[in-house]
């Protein structure tokens, strides 16, 4: 039986005596009944954007991600793009909305937010998980009081009818998802005709001719860790929530003082590369933000969450150790990205000695999301260090502020 409480914890962050009893406890109980074995890693993710968008979404993750576009479902009220590196690392599932009117619980979290609004349509939905029994999962999930969407529901939101998907987390907003496939077989969804839009494969192979031409195709590797920002006091639940809907472990935790945040980091328990299950992590200010006011210290994570509401935050993707013309890989890809136009909100910061480099994109015109470059050196073990998640928070603060006009 896989074991979910052996791994040694990581960071400095005071947790409450609430998290640190129920932790354990959750995560015995979940080995015990079976949800770790029939639980596996993340197998797609799904990102909804608005109408008119994905075709130059698309060009613009072949030009900065291992991606290909593979088909597109047309189904009732959306166009999904099945993006895939293969079989070993999730897919991206990128829905179009068809006619911008088009209204459901997706358009609805985004209207309660003053930035989100502006994008209704624009939302990371969450992720798909792979799993070798979907009904037994489900069935227990909800002796367990999580609730999950009839599949009536799932074909009003047009949603793949072989995926249970959970109900959007009261924490973070986002989906969990079941699938079962064999373990050799071919990701499929069950969702719409499937069809080659030539815009799109003509977007698509622009993309990757410029990462060709750049000379970066091979340096960029699969996704490293997801992002997603909460409300402060929602943290410790957040966490709880999605190990207990998911075969993760609590990895640590770092407070990272100068933001007034902290970094949350969970993981496959079976101890897989992140390429093919991608780390979660979850950002949370320090402090509410009605009581900010009092120590006027810098909130920029809680500013995130009430400005776009709780939501994925950023995708990080890694970059292959090592050097070219002199320079480390991660530098060669960002000046190659940005002579292409695509701005970046600050310097690669860190360094060789350091253990690893990192970098934010700007936020993407398309999606919102930001694009995360993280290249690690040698034999480095640590996920990240603090000084370089305090400058990459700040940046990505300073951002998120203009966009809001303040």
């Amino acid at each position: 039986m896989l074991q979910s409480t052996i791994h040694p914890r990581q960071g400095d962050k005071q947790n409450s005596a609430f998290f640190e009893t129920y932790l354990p406890r959750l995560l015995a109980e979940r080995d015990r009944s079976g949800l770790t074995e029939m639980i596996g890693g993340i197998e797609a993710l799904m990102i909804t954007v608005e109408p008119g968008n994905s075709v130059e979404y698309i060009a613009e993750l072949a030009l900065m991600t291992p991606y290909h576009y593979l088909v597109t479902l047309d189904s009732a009220r959306h166009l999904t793009h099945v993006l895939r590196i293969d079989m070993h690392s999730p897919d991206i599932l990128l829905r179009e909305v068809k006619d911008a009117s088009y209204s459901d619980i997706f358009r609805h979290l985004n209207d309660l937010y003053p930035v989100g609004a502006r994008r209704p349509h624009s939302r990371y939905l969450g992720e798909i998980l792979y799993t070798t029994n979907r009904h037994e999962v489900v069935a227990l999930q909800q002796q367990r009081e999580f609730r999950f969407f009839p599949v009536g529901q799932l074909a009003e939101l047009d949603l793949p009818l072989n995926v249970s998907f959970s109900k959007p987390s009261p924490y973070t907003q986002n989906m969990v998802g079941y699938m079962e496939r064999p373990s050799d077989g071919i990701r499929v969804y069950h969702h719409g005709e499937c069809i080659i839009l030539p815009t799109v494969q003509a977007a698509y192979e622009r993309g990757k001719e410029m990462q060709e031409r750049l000379g970066i195709k091979d340096m960029i590797l699969p996704i490293d860790h997801l992002a997603t920002r909460v409300y402060s006091q929602n943290r410790e639940a957040a966490l709880l929530e999605y190990l207990a809907l998911s075969s993760y472990y609590y990895w640590g935790s770092y407070d990272i003082k100068d933001q007034n945040s902290s970094t949350n980091v969970t993981k496959n328990v079976r101890l897989q590369p992140e390429s093919v299950s991608p780390a979660k992590v979850f950002t949370a200010g320090n402090q509410p933000y009605c009581v900010n006011h009092l120590d006027k210290l810098p909130s920029p994570t809680e500013t995130f969450v009430r400005n776009y509401g709780p939501r994925l935050h950023h995708i990080a993707l890694a970059v292959k150790d090592g050097q070219r013309n002199g320079m480390e890989h991660i530098d060669f890809v960002v000046d190659a990205i940005t002579a292409q136009g695509k701005g970046f909100l600050l310097d690669t910061i860190g360094s060789r000695e350091e253990g690893l480099k990192q970098i934010f994109s700007s936020a993407s015109d398309f999606s919102s999301l930001i694009i995360e470059y993280v290249q690690r050196f040698g034999d480095f073990e640590g996920f990240f260090t603090r000084d370089n998640v305090a400058q990459l928070t700040f940046a990505a603060g300073l951002q998120e502020g203009m966009e809001l006009g303040t």
